[in-house]
């Protein structure tokens, strides 16, 4: 994913950060607007995805997350339908009447494919004789064995994702916005739990999240 050349003239702090869970590596690289100094103490999470079993799960594990950590989280499908299309001045008005400081909009921007070969490889045990295969238990040696492995095509899926944080300051920029990659992706809710750890380490670096009140 190309980063936009307007945004690169004007970064404050640019970041890479690279996670490896059980399900899928992640890749997190965030741009901070230096115009917009909001914090955020409430957000509504708003995946803009197409299918509707991919947005629940997504949109849970990341609320759920920023919830635990004190920063109050709604998910888009608590308060809108996913069957109708708003048009973007009532999505604000809703999300005004929440009290909500930003929104937090996933877009998903494409998947890469890349496929490699797996050269064939054999691979040789040794045998077991000596003490164990000796006369004492009657047996002589017992021999190798040989195992082949690879020989065949791998292919790698690569999900590109777009994260941007609008608020009321910052209208078309936002306040944050991040180039996201999930290398193959299996458990939808683990890769958001997995995410929004990340996207809230880094905010705690860009000072964008309000410390929750003990």
């Amino acid at each position: 994913m190309k980063t936009k050349k307007s945004r690169l003239s004007i970064i404050a702090a640019f970041a890479v950060v690279v996670i490896a869970s059980c399900t899928a590596p992640i890749t997190l690289t965030t741009w901070k607007n230096p115009a917009d100094n909001t914090k955020l103490k409430k957000i509504v999470v708003m995946p803009l995805f197409d299918k509707l079993e991919n947005i629940k799960p997504f949109e849970a594990s990341i609320c759920g997350f920023f919830n635990s950590k004190g920063l109050k989280s709604i998910g888009s499908l608590e308060f809108l339908n996913p069957s109708i299309k708003y048009p973007i001045e009532e999505i604000k008005k809703k999300c005004d009447s929440l009290g909500a400081d930003a929104i937090l909009v996933f877009v998903y921007k494409g998947t890469d494919k890349e496929q490699t070969y797996v050269p064939a490889t054999t691979y040789v045990s040794a045998g077991y004789g000596g003490y164990w295969g000796g006369g004492y238990w009657g047996g002589g040696y017992y021999g190798g064995t040989v195992t082949t492995t690879g020989g065949y095509w791998s292919t790698t899926q690569v999900v590109n994702l777009e994260a941007t944080v609008y608020t009321r300051v910052s209208k078309k920029e936002g306040l944050w916005t991040a180039a996201i990659t999930v290398t193959d992706p299996q458990y939808i809710d683990q890769v958001g739990m997995n995410m929004a750890k990340m996207i809230y380490a880094d905010w705690q670096k860009c000072n964008l999240v309000v410390a929750p009140v003990k």
